[in-house]
């Protein structure tokens, strides 16, 4: 009896040793604080899937999936995770403060938590408000060296991280670089071009929307804030409620809000040009009403062509003009409504 007992224990040992065999899919688990939807999507360039999120805020799935960086999407937002087969990883996260509160436990968790570890310092270096304060092409070459090699020294600074991860990083890096330099390069350029206190390019007897026309020297006296548009532009129209905060708060300042339209007739179908200008310009009217917008609502009189859009060297869109109580240029690319930026040039201003 004795030694089949021992047989028995010997054998449960040789059991409880073997290797289990590795999962041959991802295990994902989740729960989201103030859910902006009731379900997400992680996905890549050749799969998707779309996973339930209860009332909770609670999730979970199983995923067969290729060892790659995959978009996790909620309905508002998206991050970047890293999956491959055997992980089962937890995430955390209250869509408040989404990228600040993103955490993973589990196994899988160290490559996820880099990833949004380095989603929030590639944030913080490259804040387009502290970028665009930058006016020389010498400290825009400075300040870039000096984020390549801190962002280079973290994408380094762990070498349990999936060699996936950091090769992606690293390809990834100076493309995603360039893209911000040509950016503020091109702010840099018309600083240099409309020096601050030089005149100001002036605009002429434009249509109204509230009836009659107005021109720059109106507004001699005040500060003049103006806002380029159409009515066909997506990021146009995202600063729209920003704007309309701003003249809110402001408006017993010594500024003036007035926005341009340059609709031209792009995206108004139309079998002539005349037609075409026709429509933009009910469409115009149009989204001004259903917007309730403010401020001082104006028509360019040639829509690109006119000579304040080309003095100003506007080729897009939205662009964002300070102008002094004298008609002289404070910048010409000034900070969007939706910036942090703005409020802090304008109390520099003590407007």
């Amino acid at each position: 009896m004795k030694n089949f007992l021992i047989l028995l224990m010997a054998s449960a040992l040789i059991i409880s040793c073997k290797e289990e065999a590795p999962k041959d899919y991802v295990s994902i688990s989740g729960k989201i604080t103030n859910k902006n939807s009731d379900s997400v999507i992680i996905q890549s360039r050749t799969y998707s899937k779309t996973i339930p999120v209860n009332e909770d805020g609670t999730f979970q799935d199983t995923l067969k999936v290729s060892p790659d960086l995959y978009a996790f999407f909620d309905g508002s937002e998206a991050t970047q995770l890293f999956l491959k087969n055997g992980f089962d990883i937890n995430m955390t996260l209250d869509t408040e403060k989404f990228d600040e509160s993103l955490s993973f436990t589990g196994h899988g968790a160290e490559d996820n938590n880099f990833l949004a570890e380095k989603s929030l310092l590639e944030e913080k270096l490259l804040n387009l408000d502290e970028l665009s304060q930058l006016n020389s092409m010498e400290e825009l070459e400075k300040t870039f060296a000096d984020i390549k090699t801190e962002l280079n020294t973290f994408y380094n600074s762990k070498p349990a991280i999936d060699s996936i991860i950091t090769a992606i990083a690293s390809k990834n890096l100076e493309p995603m670089l360039n893209a911000y330099k040509n950016y503020i390069a091109t702010s840099i350029a018309l600083k240099e071009q409309f020096p601050k206190g030089t005149p100001s390019p002036t605009f002429e007897n434009y249509e109204n929307y509230n009836g009659g026309t107005t021109s720059l020297s109106d507004f001699k006296g005040k500060y003049v804030y103006v806002d380029v548009w159409a009515t066909w532009c997506g990021p146009c129209k995202v600063e729209i409620p920003h704007l309309k905060e701003l003249e809110e708060t402001y408006k017993d300042k010594n500024i003036e809000f007035v926005s341009i339209s340059i609709d031209d007739g792009r995206g108004y179908r139309a079998e002539t040009k005349e037609a075409a200008s026709k429509a933009a310009y009910e469409g115009w009217k149009k989204m001004i009403a259903e917007e309730q917008m403010g401020g001082i609502q104006l028509m360019s009189d040639e829509a690109w062509q006119s000579d304040f859009i080309k003095n100003y060297n506007i080729s897009g869109i939205p662009r964002f003009i300070l102008i002094d109580p004298d008609g002289n240029i404070v910048t010409p690319d000034a900070p969007r409504p939706s910036s942090k930026a703005l409020v802090k040039l304008f109390n520099e201003l003590n407007i």
